[in-house]
């Protein structure tokens, strides 16, 4: 089953949806509220393109105006809702990013894919500088998911329970994949090696 192509891609978009659908705010209430509830650390949040993307949902008829909002000598600030239209995009969406797997291309996996190109040793050294990157990024997350937890219910933590089990998985992979490169025990590890060595291609890689 593939996802569905929709009028609006941004991720943005939908999270100022799901915001919206809290109650009515204006841009910079927007912003605020996915800041407080730490939406910027699972959504590329630029701060800066809020503007455009609401005026983007209000052009495909998913957020209207709500209201204007004068206090004393500030400027106005114009207070959005979302629309019937924008609900059913919004769970429509949602439901979609929920049920169906999307293949996505992390940097990481490119690299992976080319990592040949480098000699055996060097990716060791450069993995284990990852892998190392990588255990104090569980630990801070651990940390920071436990103070989270302080103030907020579980069902608005599970991105970053996610984010955790995910650089815990990764760094349980690049461990054991170090560990079959540094005992030679990786199938086309000393062909490798020797390509580097020598400049001679082993038949097996043509």
């Amino acid at each position: 089953m593939a996802m569905k192509r929709r009028k609006l891609s941004n991720p943005l978009a939908l999270a100022v949806m799901v915001t919206l659908w809290q109650k009515p705010m204006h841009p910079y209430e927007i912003a605020q509220t996915l800041r407080r509830q730490g939406k910027d650390a699972s959504t590329k949040i630029k701060y800066g393109s809020l503007y455009t993307v609401v005026q983007n949902l209000q052009k495909h008829g998913f957020v209207e105006v709500a209201d204007v909002e004068r206090q004393g000598n500030r400027p106005e600030r114009t207070v959005y809702g979302l629309t019937e239209a924008g609900r059913e995009e919004m769970a429509d969406w949602l439901s979609d990013l929920l049920a169906v797997p999307a293949k996505e291309f992390p940097i990481f996996e490119t690299a992976l894919s080319l990592l040949g190109a480098l000699p055996p040793d060097d990716v060791v050294r450069l993995l284990a500088e990852r892998l190392q990157n990588l255990e104090v990024e569980v630990v801070s997350g651990r940390a920071a998911l436990e103070k989270l937890a302080e103030t907020l219910p579980r069902l608005f933590l599970v991105e970053a329970e996610y984010q955790l089990h995910m650089v815990e998985a990764q760094a349980e992979w690049v461990r054991g994949f170090l560990e079959e490169i540094e005992k030679g025990s990786l199938p086309g590890v000393d062909g490798w090696r020797h390509f580097h060595e020598t400049g001679e291609l082993p038949p097996e890689f043509t």
